[in-house]
């Protein structure tokens, strides 16, 4: 949806109120009540069902009536809101044209009141070319129900966090300002899109400094996971600062070397490519040590030294620690046991109950409810045996077990005939249908004259 802030100026302290009021409510509402929107809201003089006609106008809201009436914010409203705090803030103080797109993001300048020029990005998830959130992303973690606007704002706070430890050690990152929602607010880069650049006065310099960025990011415990042309921007005297950092994975993630792999074979078949450039079997970084490669000259991602300093475990990077992934592998190891001991304990007694009950096809799923009746009989039986057994004296203990049996053996005898006796002939379709009809009247006949 395009971005007109002129509508903006021209919105009151109500809609704003009531705005806040939709967003509230979709903590835990996907369509929000009008009566919690008034609830919320409460405006002085009322004019809650006025304020929503207003805002439906104007495309913030969208009205939905499919199973309750009620409303939901969309990204237009959602930018007026994240907009309104920052203006308030005293951030920037006028919002320009549109620099960029992409498949999760839109790109703004934006001006302060002294003239300087920022980038504002908004975070728009959900669009129909990038939909696979939650198998790329790890925004959700344990949560399973979601929605776009929520995945925006917690990718905004990530990109946010990560641009500000990188530049803080030193990383060319643009200058994180604030953030709100789904809104980043950073400097202006002054320079191209790598993928638009088609000479270089240095191709090799230039290529030694980004496969430099990328063995730095994993010294500091952390891969980029989309490092490519598309994402790499570098002005006239061919300075190289990247972008977009809301993928980026932990070194200890259980695919990290295949990240890794996949950055490093990006940067090599770009140069390739635009450049025709061949490369060396060992490669530098921008501090002059030097990496170990493969044949081919790709820094190998298994000898690359870790640094004292882990941006990972600091900002919470996505991917498990060596000491989860041992912890997760052992209760692996260990439920796969017992479901082995449980399996071979319990084909006996199935193997019983099926050659006990196997009279009949038809009566599949009698046995079924025969089966799990007896079950929860055993069950309860070694219960009692327990709880028994706590109770009772360690000399008696022969005593107690038979006696035991017994009440056991009666237990299961009360199942059986349960289960048995809750077997109901199952009467036809045809003559459920038929009841009260010519056919049940014509059979009544029937059978009173062969009584006769």
């Amino acid at each position: 949806m395009k971005l007109d802030v002129n509508m903006l100026r021209y919105l009151s302290k109500e809609d704003f109120r009531v705005l806040t009021a939709v967003e509230m409510g979709m903590r835990n509402h996907e369509i929000v009540p009008c009566e919690l929107v008034e609830r919320i809201a409460s405006l002085k003089h009322g004019g809650t069902y006025k304020v929503l006609k207003n805002l439906l106008k104007h495309k913030l809201l969208h009205h939905d009536s499919s199973k309750y009436d009620g409303f939901r914010l969309t990204y237009l409203g959602y930018d007026f809101l994240a907009i309104k705090t920052l203006v308030n803030r005293g951030v920037f103080a006028s919002v320009g044209r549109q620099i960029g797109v992409g498949k999760e993001s839109d790109i703004f300048e934006v001006a302060t009141e002294d003239g300087t020029v920022m980038a504002m990005k908004l975070h728009r998830l959900g669009r129909v070319s990038f939909r696979a959130v939650k198998s790329k992303r790890d925004y959700l973690k344990h949560r399973s129900s979601f929605s776009w606007l929520y995945l925006s704002r917690l990718a905004a706070l990530k990109e946010f966090a990560f641009m500000k430890a990188l530049e803080e050690h030193g990383f060319p990152v643009p200058n994180a300002v604030d953030c709100n929602r789904h809104c980043v607010i950073m400097s202006l880069v002054q320079g191209y899109p790598f993928v638009q650049v088609k000479q270089l006065q240095n191709p090799e310099v230039v290529f030694e400094t980004i496969i430099g960025l990328v063995v730095r990011l994993a010294e500091h415990g952390l891969i980029h996971c989309d490092f490519n042309e598309f994402n790499i921007m570098i002005d006239d005297d061919e300075k190289v600062t990247m972008i977009d950092f809301p993928q980026m994975v932990s070194v200890s993630h259980h695919n990290a070397q295949m990240y890794f792999d996949r950055d490093v074979e990006c940067v090599f078949k770009f140069f390739r490519k635009r450049f025709n450039m061949s490369f060396q079997e060992c490669t530098d970084d921008n501090d002059g040590t030097e990496v170990d490669t493969d044949a081919s000259g790709r820094p190998c991602f298994s000898s690359i030294a870790k640094d004292a300093v882990f941006l990972d475990k600091e900002l919470a990077a996505s991917g498990f620690t060596k000491k989860d992934q041992e912890v997760v592998e052992k209760f692996i190891e260990g439920g796969l046991e017992k479901d082995a001991s449980s399996d071979d304990e319990g084909t006996g007694d199935g193997t019983h109950i099926s050659e006990e009950d196997a009279s009949s096809d038809d009566e599949d799923s009698e046995d079924a409810t025969h089966i799990s009746v007896l079950n929860e009989a055993n069950i309860k039986g070694v219960d009692s045996l327990h709880l028994l057994d706590q109770e009772g004296d360690d000399e008696a203990a022969n005593d107690n077990d038979a006696e035991l049996e017994k009440r056991l053996s009666k237990v299961r005898r009360r199942a059986v005939t349960a289960a048995r006796g809750r077997r109901k002939n199952l009467a036809s379709r045809n003559t459920y249908k038929d009841k009260g009809g010519r056919s049940s009247q014509s059979s009544k006949v029937q059978s009173q004259l062969g009584s006769w």
